[in-house]
């Protein structure tokens, strides 16, 4: 995410074209709200035991990173296909918090780990 969004950033901003320097700035933009909607993420699931919030969060989040690769794929080829591996492992993490979700019933109240 970090090499993607430097390239991107770099040779996107120092580009004599003002559209690839706009592209730029709006993959910059959706950066930062993959970043948030990635930073509560784990929250939801976790601590608050939320797990069609969580779900809906990863699902949004695997959407906007599927825009930002098209978008800063745009501005430098590399930095959108650097952001491929990210999307596939978002693609599996919404199965997985769906799954969770599905396999109790929505409902985390009460679920604790037993520990030996």
């Amino acid at each position: 995410m970090g090499y993607a969004a430097h390239r991107a950033w770099t040779i996107g901003t120092t580009s004599v074209n003002p559209n690839t320097v706009a592209l730029a700035r709006h993959g910059a933009t959706l950066y930062s709200i993959q970043l948030g909607l990635n930073l509560i993420w784990m929250p939801l699931f976790f601590r608050f035991g939320r797990p069609i919030e969580a779900t809906a969060d990863v699902v949004a989040l695997t959407g906007v990173t599927g825009w930002l690769i098209y978008i800063w794929g745009q501005v430098d080829e590399t930095a959108g296909y650097a952001l491929v591996p990210y999307l596939g492992w978002l693609t599996f993490a919404s199965y997985l918090s769906a799954g969770c979700g599905y396999l109790n019933n929505w409902d985390f109240t009460g679920k604790t780990a037993k520990r030996s």
